[in-house]
């Protein structure tokens, strides 16, 4: 049985009198492609950025690699950040910088390695990332959605990462565009042995990209378990939301 990486245990979240969760629980095991799904205003993105302490909680706990993140200090949060990347929504490219230096940049401020070596893991980060050479020297204004969807994604592996997590990742594409980075994100994680956290919504992504998923519903985890699993539960939000 695969070790969870990530664990979250009675989880509370609250903006001013709202509660936005009520005792949330997930695991999420090593290695696997893990959904965070729910309606609009379900908390799904809010967890996700509380998992990667961008959003406070007030009650609970959550633990990333064996860590409580409420009970480390700033060393090993520092130290636990670099094991994992994000891909926002859109992308967050800087518009100043050129596709390989947004890619290069993790590598500039948190190694010491040399320019050419730099560029050298940009570049094959870009290629795995399924960007043509072609792009490597334009600028975000000069792409399309799906192309800085892949700069991002290739920014995120520089760092070599063992957890990514992706908010939306397929949001604002084209259909063919949406399935092909789908592909993409499953072979990756098959090959680098990636375990993915994503907030998504999508049904191609969720029938053919995530080995497991969690439903936020009503403030709580409805269901957490498979896409097999799910078309079981007899539950009316679990049905309508899967259309199952």
């Amino acid at each position: 049985m695969s070790q969870s990486v990530i664990k979250v245990r009675d989880l509370v979240t609250r903006f001013g009198s709202k509660v936005v969760h009520d005792g949330v629980n997930i695991d999420v095991k090593s290695g696997e492609v893990y959904g965070i799904l729910g309606g609009s205003g379900s908390g799904k993105s809010t967890l996700m950025r509380e998992i990667i302490m961008l959003q406070e909680f007030q009650g609970g706990r959550i633990e990333v690699m064996g860590k409580s993140i409420k009970d480390i200090s700033y060393r090993e949060i520092a130290e636990l950040k670099k094991k994992w990347a994000v891909l926002f929504q859109f992308g967050a490219l800087y518009s100043s910088l050129n596709v390989i230096e947004n890619v290069s940049l993790p590598l500039i401020e948190y190694t010491n390695l040399p320019k050419e070596i730099i560029e050298q893991i940009a570049l094959s980060k870009l290629k795995m990332s399924g960007l043509k050479s072609e792009a490597t020297y334009l600028f975000p204004s000069e792409l399309s959605g799906g192309m800085k969807k892949r700069v991002a994604l290739a920014r995120a592996l520089a760092m070599e990462p063992e957890i990514m997590f992706l908010d939306e990742p397929t949001s604002g594409l084209d259909p063919a565009s949406a399935e092909s980075f789908d592909r993409l994100i499953r072979e990756l994680a098959t090959l680098l042995g990636l375990t993915i956290v994503m907030v998504t919504h999508d049904l191609h992504t969720i029938e053919h990209v995530l080995d497991k998923f969690c439903i936020i519903h009503d403030k709580k985890i409805l269901f957490e378990g498979t896409r097999e699993e799910a078309k079981n539960f007899q539950h009316y939000a679990v049905k309508e939301f899967l259309k199952v």
